[in-house]
C-alpha cells in the first residue's frame, strides 16, 4: 500500500501504519467523545480508505480500513449491534 508516495507494506491490503507516515489528515471524531481526549479519530485518505488511531496516541499507529469495512460497521453501530459493549 502507499501512503504520501511510500510503500509502506509489501501488500496492497495494509491494514495499519504509523500515523506519521500517513501526511496531513483530516482527522475527526464524534461530537459525543468524550471531552478530556479519550477518543477514536477518523480520517480519510487520498487512495479512498479510512485510517483509524486512538486520540491518546495520534502519533501511534492507526488503523486502515476500507470504505466498505466502514460502511459495514456503522451500519451495525446505527443498527445496535454493538450497544451491549457500552451497557
Amino acid at each position: 500500500m502507499e501512503i504520501d508516495g511510500r510503500r509502506t507494506a509489501d501488500t496492497d491490503e495494509a491494514t495499519e501504519a504509523p500515523a506519521a507516515l500517513l501526511g496531513h489528515l483530516t482527522w475527526r471524531k464524534s461530537a459525543a467523545s468524550n471531552p478530556n481526549g479519550d477518543c477514536v479519530e477518523l480520517a480519510p485518505l487520498p487512495a479512498g480508505g479510512v485510517a483509524v488511531r486512538n486520540s491518546r496516541a495520534p502519533r501511534g499507529t492507526a488503523l486502515i480500513y476500507t470504505r466498505a469495512e466502514i460502511e459495514a460497521f456503522l451500519c451495525g453501530a446505527k443498527a445496535g449491534e454493538f450497544d451491549d459493549l457500552v451497557t
